[in-house]
């Protein structure tokens, strides 16, 4: 039997996409898109994760997907239903060229086996998929971690504040935070 690795490290992130044109109040705005994925780099390079979980919306998710990619760390896709359904949704109906991006590291996760797709179905309301998403995401990474002992970031890029009772990405920290995950904030704005 292996010993636990208390230093190893499970990232589960999650975040706000890309603004709308014309968002107002400005939560992710496209322009910041470099200073957060230098900020979620640094992180995944002082915490050196061995896995990073995550769904893959245009903004966090994919700069995160991206960070960890980029610096040879095994990253997992979870999606709540189709990849062709989801592109349509949540990366490609935002600024940017989200749609390259998302292609080639869903593609790259199902090669490896590392794409989840959860399927909820067309009838299921798209705000329930996405918060099933993120429990499907923190109950993976809880697993993994428990398996080998290691340490549980929830890496979370946003604002710093909730848009009320709706709002996923502080049900994702919300989440994290009841299981007693360290929480880091990586600010958008």
């Amino acid at each position: 039997m292996t010993k636990p690795d208390a230093t190893a490290t499970v990232v589960a992130a999650a975040g706000r996409r890309i603004d709308s044109v014309g968002a107002m109040p400005e939560r992710f705005p496209l322009r910041n898109c470099g200073r957060v994925r230098d900020a979620i780099s640094s992180l995944f390079r002082e915490r050196t994760p061995a896995i990073v979980i995550s769904s893959a919306s245009c903004g966090s998710d994919l700069l995160a997907l991206e960070a960890a990619e980029k610096l040879g760390i095994r990253y997992r896709v979870v999606l709540p239903f189709s990849a062709d359904r989801f592109r349509g949704s949540s990366v490609t109906d935002r600024p940017g060229e989200w749609g390259p991006v998302f292609d080639r590291l869903v593609a790259a996760a199902a090669l490896r086996g590392d794409l989840v797709t959860l399927d909820h179905r067309e009838g299921v309301a798209t705000d329930d998929a996405y918060a099933a998403t993120n429990v499907a995401i923190l109950d993976e990474a809880d697993a993994r971690a428990a398996a080998s002992g290691a340490v549980r970031i929830a890496a979370i890029a946003w604002e710093g504040g909730s848009r009320g009772a709706d709002d996923l990405t502080d049900q994702f920290r919300r989440e994290a935070a009841s299981r007693g995950w360290e929480i880091v904030e990586v600010p958008t704005r």
